[in-house]
């Protein structure tokens, strides 16, 4: 295929996450899906072949797919789209420009608390970053209409992570590397709140001020780098998680 060194490099980028989410245990066999729109492309997104396992993707197989779900490329034909993957990620690639890349996920954490009436709460820090930008969707069955795609546009808004109600969790970001870990904090906040709550132990709350002031400090990563800047979270995350997979297995970049 004929592709500019941007999609190329993006292509490895989106490979490695999808290495990353399985090795950090949020994957779900063959469902979820994680896309990531081609860049200079405001029509085009990559996204799984659905039939692989996450720890099998790579940068050549993934398959390029237009808003309207035309396939552009699809190196492995035997493959095709998740339709619910369609439907989630072309809603908000059309919708949010800002966004590089859409992240999903079943993880058990992810799905008690999506059925908790209180949502996420900010019982500890990791769980403050997300305080009152966390959007919530009503559970409407297997997504698989497009006339729920507005429905969950609206309900994101400009948040980066979102609750899809009885169903799981939902993180974006302007690059790979920022969905990545807005998911993965999104998924520890998760898990702490169960482990918090089944404990059965008085909960200490923070107060409201200290909540919103935590959040604030957390928009971006709160230490300067080497040059004084506050880069965007995954960032710095980024070039250490792609040596650990390196280490590993590095056939994600084939």
């Amino acid at each position: 295929m004929s592709m500019t060194k941007e999609e190329q490099q993006l292509r490895i980028d989106l490979a490695a996450c999808y290495r990353l989410v399985d090795l950090y245990g949020m994957s779900d066999m063959l469902l979820n899906h994680i896309s990531a729109r081609v860049p200079g492309d405001e029509v085009h997104f990559l996204i799984n072949p659905f039939g692989m396992m996450y720890d099998e993707v790579t940068a050549s197989n993934l398959i390029k797919v237009a808003l309207d779900g035309t396939v552009i490329s699809n190196p492995n034909p035997q493959y095709n789209v998740n339709l619910p993957g369609y439907v989630i990620h072309s809603a908000i690639h059309g919708a949010r420009h800002d966004v590089g890349c859409v992240l999903h996920t079943h993880t058990p954490a992810g799905m008690a608390v999506s059925a908790l009436e209180c949502g996420l709460l900010p019982l500890n820090q990791t769980a403050m970053r997300f305080a009152g930008s966390v959007a919530y969707h009503d559970f409407e069955g297997v997504a698989v209409d497009t006339d729920e795609r507005q429905r969950l546009v609206d309900d994101l808004g400009n948040n980066d992570v979102m609750i899809l109600r009885n169903h799981g969790l939902l993180a974006v970001g302007q690059t790979v590397a920022e969905a990545f870990v807005n998911i993965h904090r999104l998924e520890r906040a998760c898990l702490t709140q169960l482990l918090t709550l089944a404990s059965g132990a008085k909960i200490q709350m923070p107060i409201a001020e200290v909540v919103n002031k935590t959040f604030n400090q957390l928009r971006r990563t709160p230490s300067p780098d080497a040059a004084g800047g506050f880069p965007p979270h995954g960032e710095r995350e980024w070039p250490a998680l792609l040596r650990r997979l390196d280490k590993i297995d590095p056939s994600y970049r084939n």
